[in-house]
């Protein structure tokens, strides 16, 4: 993956060729005007909060959005990596400054304050765990850095995924300058904020905003913590339950080699030679099956793993913790 780059305008036509959405099908042309009218509209709402940010002291830029009438950014966190303030500029031209608060990079997700007094433009928040594949959603960004012979363009698409941990990801194309800007749902609220690109440019990351409103306090005291990293699945703060993976059976499953000791399978009482077979009632397939659906959990979640012992099929429950919280010095 690499970070984030640019883009065409408004793609509202790739609707005529896209699949329906899991969530909201489209069955007739009164669903593609809906669709088209609550994009134009969103366009018109949240453009003014869409913002580009460059850093005199690193000579790096990107994008972000307002989130507060006093003037809270929210962007990506290797946006503002190593600078203490910023300079933003509006779609319409008009620059002022921004003080860079704090950053999560392992969340890549970082906030920046305004410093002249407001109103300003601002877009309001929505929900990023609700969303599941085929959701409607749309990115806007300063794609290749500010430029004042147009506004930045808006990028329609659905949700792919959801997840690994903070993140999810979508099919809105995106390019270099669109990282830290903002990932909309058809009612014009934030949901999450580019961070990279996938395997091509129609398949990108965002962090999603729940993730902020979970280190909220932090950041917006100016705390920086965690490591970048371009895997999502490389989070060290990605929930984990402590065992050493065997290799992988024919009939699915995951056997136990080692278990970590402390560690939540430890004490939940698994076993070498267990056999996981399913979490919540999702059937693990294999080895990176079992990732990616603690992945998409929370350190701190409960969860019921299904282990076959011999010819016996159990249940065991445990709370999950971070990677990083299993493995501290």
């Amino acid at each position: 993956m690499k970070k984030i780059g640019i883009i065409h305008g408004i793609a509202v036509l790739t609707i005529l060729l896209a699949p329906l959405g899991a969530r909201e099908p489209l069955r007739s042309l009164d669903d593609l005007l809906v669709i088209e009218q609550k994009t134009e509209a969103l366009a018109a709402n949240v453009m003014p909060a869409t913002v580009a940010l460059i850093s005199e002291d690193t000579g790096a830029s990107g994008s972000g959005v307002i989130t507060s009438e006093d003037g809270l950014i929210l962007t990506a966190a290797h946006v503002t990596d190593g600078a203490e303030e910023v300079q933003v500029v509006f779609p319409d031209g008009k620059q002022t400054m921004a003080t860079v608060l704090g950053s999560n990079y392992s969340k890549d997700i970082g906030m920046a304050q305004i410093k002249e007094d407001g109103p300003w433009p601002f877009a309001k928040l929505g929900e990023s765990k609700p969303l599941k594949a085929g959701d409607w959603v749309a990115a806007m960004g300063h794609s290749e850095g500010y430029d004042p012979n147009r506004t930045p363009p808006l990028r329609f698409g659905r949700v792919v995924s959801d997840g690994p941990g903070n993140f999810l990801t979508t099919d809105c194309t995106l390019i270099g300058g669109d990282s830290g800007g903002p990932l909309f749902d058809l009612d014009g609220k934030v949901v999450g904020i580019n961070s990279s690109i996938g395997q091509g440019l129609d398949n990108n990351n965002h962090a999603g905003i729940d993730g902020f409103r979970e280190d909220w306090k932090r950041l917006i005291a100016g705390e920086s913590w965690g490591e970048l990293q371009l895997n999502p699945l490389a989070n060290s703060e990605r929930p984990v339950i402590g065992i050493m993976m065997g290799r992988e059976l024919r009939d699915g499953g995951v056997p136990v080699e080692q278990v970590t000791p402390g560690s939540p399978a430890a004490t939940a009482g698994v076993r070498p030679g267990d056999v996981i077979r399913s979490v919540n009632g999702d059937r693990v397939v294999g080895g990176r099956s079992l990732v990616l659906l603690l992945a998409k959990l929370s350190a701190g979640d409960k969860v019921t793993i299904g282990i076959q012992r011999a010819r016996k099929l159990i249940e065991v429950e445990m709370e999950l913790v971070s990677r990083d919280q299993l493995f501290k010095p």
